[in-house]
Parts: C-alpha cells; structure tokens; sequence
C-alpha cells in the first residue's frame, strides 16, 4: 500500500529505491518480498481496470476525491478481489485494517463500503 501511495504522488519514483523499500520492510524475507512483488504488479497492471470498477461502484466520489491513503487501500483491495486468489472477504477485512492503521477515522467504513461494492459486482459477473 505505501509504494501504491508513493506511485499516485509521485509516479516517477526510482524503482530502485522501491526494491529496496520491500526488501527492508519485509526484513529480507523472500515469500513475503514475492508476494507484495506480485501485488505490486497486479495493481499497476490492471490499474485502468481496477480505477473503474472503484468509480463505478464508488456513487457521488470521484477517485480524485478521495483520501490518497484511502484511494490506494481500495485499489489494492479491489485488485485482490478481482484480479487473486485471495478471497473477496478476506481482502476486504485486510484492506479494513490498513484503513484503520493508515486512514483517517472515517476511512475503514468508506474502504468497506467501495470494496464491498466492487466485490458484490464482481459476484454478480461470476466471479468468486
């Protein structure tokens, strides 16, 4: 989530350095290293993709009003969700506590809100 952030604010961050950033964070940690690699990824792969399904299930908030913290918890929820094999409500309650650590008080309410939203239309896609 925070290399999320980093890209939205600043998107010609050096990949260096975010390399570094996982491999400190993670403390070296291979499995663990691989898996924020693989999200990372995702995330930035499916980004459009991911940015439309939150506007689509985010009524009366544009991605650009929300909270920067928040906006990148969501994406990489809505990511998990659509995208992982990681269970829809197993991504949801993850992202709800980054919300709760990261966010302002009102944002793991607003996170649950969206991703449930976007997990719910992905349901009904046939999705799982």
């Amino acid at each position: 989530m925070q290399i999320l952030y980093q890209d939205d604010l600043n998107p010609s961050a050096n990949q260096n350095d975010v390399e570094l950033f996982l491999v400190r964070r993670l403390q070296q940690r291979s499995e663990l290293i691989e898996f924020a690699r693989g999200l990372l990824a995702g995330v930035r792969g499916h980004r459009q993709e991911v940015d439309e399904i939150i506007s689509a299930g985010a009524a009366n908030w544009s991605l650009k009003r929300m909270a920067a913290t928040d906006r990148n918890i969501i994406r990489l929820g809505a990511y998990e969700i659509l995208f992982s094999d990681t269970p829809g409500v197993v991504a949801i309650n993850e992202a709800v506590e980054l919300a709760k650590r990261y966010g302002a008080r009102q944002s793991p309410q607003f996170v649950n809100g969206i991703l449930d939203r976007c997990f719910q239309c992905h349901l009904e896609a046939g999705g799982s």
